[in-house]
C-alpha cells in the first residue's frame, strides 16, 4: 500500500512548484518554442522589496551556539532605522537587436517605452519607483518573433545607493503557455548598479531563454560593452515625482 502512496524514482515531483521553472547556474536555459510558448505576448515582470535586514539583520544569528542561546533571553537593542534605510529605484529594461540590424533599448529612463504592434514589438508598462508586488512589466509580441535576433533583459538602479544586496528582487517570465519562469536576483553584489538578467535568442527559429545574472558596477553602457551591442549612450534623468 505504501508503494502506491509514495511513488519512486522520476515519478516524484513537487506539486507546489509544478508550474514554476527557476533558472539556475546548473539549469540556465529553457526553450519557449518546445513548450509551445513562442507566440502571443510574453510578459516579463520585475518586483522587489527592501530586506528587513536593512536595520542590521545581516549580523543577527552569528556567534557560537551558546551565544545564540543567550540571545533568546536578552532583548534585542532598538536600532535607529533612519541612517540604515536606503531608497532604491530598480528599473526593468530591454536591449533589442532585430534581424534587419535595428538595435535599441526599451527603458523608463528617457521614456523609451517601445511599441507592441510596431517595431521593436516590445512595450514597457511604465515606471514603478517604489517596488511592491506589481513592479514593472515588459510585454514582447512573439507573433512577430521572426523579427527578433536577441533581447537582453536587464535591471539597473536608477538612483540612490547601490543596494542589490539589500533588496528582495526577482524577474518572472510569464509565457502564453507552460510554466512561469523565475530568476531571483539574490547574489550579494553591494556595489553593483546593473544586472543582465536573461538573454532571449532566436536560434534558427527556436526561442531560447538563458539565465545570465551578471552584475556590473556601471550602467547600460557597461552592459552594452559586455554583450557587444554597439549603442551610443548619454546621461539621462527622470522627471521628479
Amino acid at each position: 500500500m505504501w508503494k502506491f502512496l509514495r511513488p519512486s524514482g522520476s515519478a516524484q515531483f513537487d506539486v507546489a512548484n509544478a508550474h514554476v521553472v527557476e533558472l539556475t547556474k546548473r539549469h540556465p536555459v529553457v526553450s519557449l518554442t518546445k513548450q509551445g510558448a513562442a507566440a502571443g505576448n510574453l510578459r516579463i515582470n520585475l518586483s522587489w522589496s527592501m530586506r528587513t535586514s536593512d536595520t542590521g539583520g545581516w549580523t543577527q544569528g552569528g556567534g557560537s551556539w551558546f551565544q545564540r542561546q543567550l540571545k533568546l533571553f536578552r532583548p534585542e537593542p532598538v536600532q535607529a532605522a533612519g541612517p540604515a534605510m536606503v531608497n532604491v529605484d530598480l528599473d526593468l529594461a530591454c536591449m533589442y537587436e532585430l534581424v534587419d540590424g535595428t538595435k535599441g533599448v526599451v527603458q523608463p529612463l528617457g521614456n523609451f517605452l517601445g511599441d507592441l504592434d510596431d517595431p521593436p514589438y516590445i512595450k514597457l508598462s511604465g515606471d514603478d519607483r517604489f517596488g511592491g508586488s506589481s513592479g514593472e512589466t515588459i510585454f514582447i509580441n512573439f507573433d512577430q518573433r521572426e523579427h527578433f535576433k536577441r533581447l537582453l533583459i536587464f535591471v539597473y538602479i536608477y538612483d540612490g545607493t547601490p543596494a542589490f544586496d539589500r533588496t528582495h528582487a526577482k524577474v518572472e517570465i510569464f509565457p502564453t503557455s507552460g510554466p512561469r519562469i523565475e530568476i531571483p536576483l539574490s547574489e550579494r553584489e553591494p556595489q553593483a548598479r546593473s544586472c543582465a538578467v536573461v538573454l532571449i535568442e532566436n536560434r534558427k527559429g527556436e526561442l531560447l531563454v538563458r539565465r545570465e545574472v551578471k552584475y556590473v558596477y556601471g550602467f547600460q553602457s557597461e552592459l552594452d560593452r559586455l554583450y557587444g551591442w554597439g549603442l551610443q549612450w548619454g546621461r539621462g534623468y527622470k522627471s521628479k515625482v
